[in-house]
């Protein structure tokens, strides 16, 4: 439903029922059931519809089923088990559509204040337009793909090095050295390999991390104990410098240096808190997760929720879109019982 743009105040501001910060799979599950109850929603984003999908590997497939990916109630048909990137994206554009999902995309939330029942959410667009709205509660949808947990060494700010990795093409020939033990380390060194790059995985632990996708291990495995891909275990980049790394072993303290083209750091991520503390709210500084209602989702500070990753803490690990999905309904049942989306049934 579309509101008068010219309702709010005064000063023509939008209001709205709900405002949902982050249009990721989680953030519109929580625009479709504020719309299924009649509840006012609003949903920006810095970027696109699943922004953050768009920065996954082109070529990835996931390991959740189709199914476990579903939101609204709406069947994922997709050519195999689990979906590919490509199929992802297409199903949720197909999605927001078919709810008519209001959605700001290029609108990044830079500012909110206020309190229940009268938030302010400041946002701007690419080309630097200021818009401010109101809402009478928010949600923090915002993911983590914006935050690298970065390794803290010398020179990981050269151009040689980065936290994402898209496709292996621009890597052909070239000496690329890959840090972490887990699926996106993984895929990159295989695919990597494949398009000729010559390729050195780099973990600290013991081996493969075991929550590597079980159909991918038998080619790695093979890959490192042919030479193909070089692994080098219990080990940690400690410099990067313009035309080589400097390793150090775990075991031994001993440094080495190997020449090298590229770094991907593919280290994982961790949500950025910073919107939710400028709010007021509170944040287990032992495991980074947010003080928050597991059953309601509402954080330490009143009509202010969490939907998705953004409540994990620094283990990523612990939400999926599978379990994250199901956050929408819980805030929006919390917020029926507050007489939210009253008016419109």
């Amino acid at each position: 439903m579309e509101l008068d743009r010219e309702i709010g105040n005064t000063q023509g501001m939008e209001k709205r029922e709900l405002a949902v910060i982050g249009a990721g799979p989680c953030g519109l599950a929580v625009g479709i059931a504020a719309r299924t109850a009649g509840l006012d929603c609003v949903i920006f984003d810095k970027g696109c519809v699943v922004r953050g999908l768009t920065e996954y590997p082109t070529n990835m497939t996931f390991f959740s089923t189709a199914d476990k990916l579903e939101i609204g109630n709406i069947p994922f048909i997709a050519t195999g088990a689990h979906p590919t990137r490509q199929e992802a994206l297409k199903y949720y554009r197909r999605v927001a559509g078919y709810f008519e999902l209001d959605v700001r995309q290029y609108q990044e939330v830079i500012e909110v204040d206020g309190a229940e029942g009268d938030f302010r959410i400041r946002t701007r667009s690419p080309s630097g337009k200021e818009r401010t709205y109101q809402a009478g509660a928010i949600v923090i949808a915002t993911g983590y793909f914006d935050s690298p947990n970065m390794l803290g060494v010398p020179g990981e700010d050269l151009p040689k090095v980065s936290h994402y990795y898209r496709e292996a093409h621009p890597y052909h020939a070239q000496d690329v050295v890959v840090i972490g033990g887990a699926n996106s380390a993984v895929e990159a060194s295989l695919e990597l390999f494949r398009a000729g790059a010559r390729v050195t995985l780099v973990h600290f632990g013991e081996g493969l991390d075991p929550r590597v996708k079980p159909w991918v291990l038998p080619d790695i495995r093979g890959r490192i104990e042919s030479g193909e891909i070089v692994a080098r275990w219990r080990t940690r980049v400690v410099e990067i410098r313009p035309e080589s790394v400097v390793l150090r072993s775990e075991d031994t303290g001993e440094l080495s240096e190997l020449e090298n083209d590229f770094v991907l750091a593919l280290t994982g991520f961790r949500p950025d808190h910073g919107l939710l503390r400028s709010l007021g709210g509170r944040v287990d500084e032992a495991t980074g997760v947010p003080i928050h209602d597991p059953t309601t989702m509402e954080t330490t500070v009143p009509g202010v929720f969490l939907s998705g990753v953004v409540a994990a803490g620094y283990d990523a690990n612990k939400i999926f879109i599978e379990n994250g999905r199901d956050h929408g309904g819980q805030i929006v049942t919390a917020l029926e019982r507050r007489g939210f989306g009253a008016a419109n049934r």
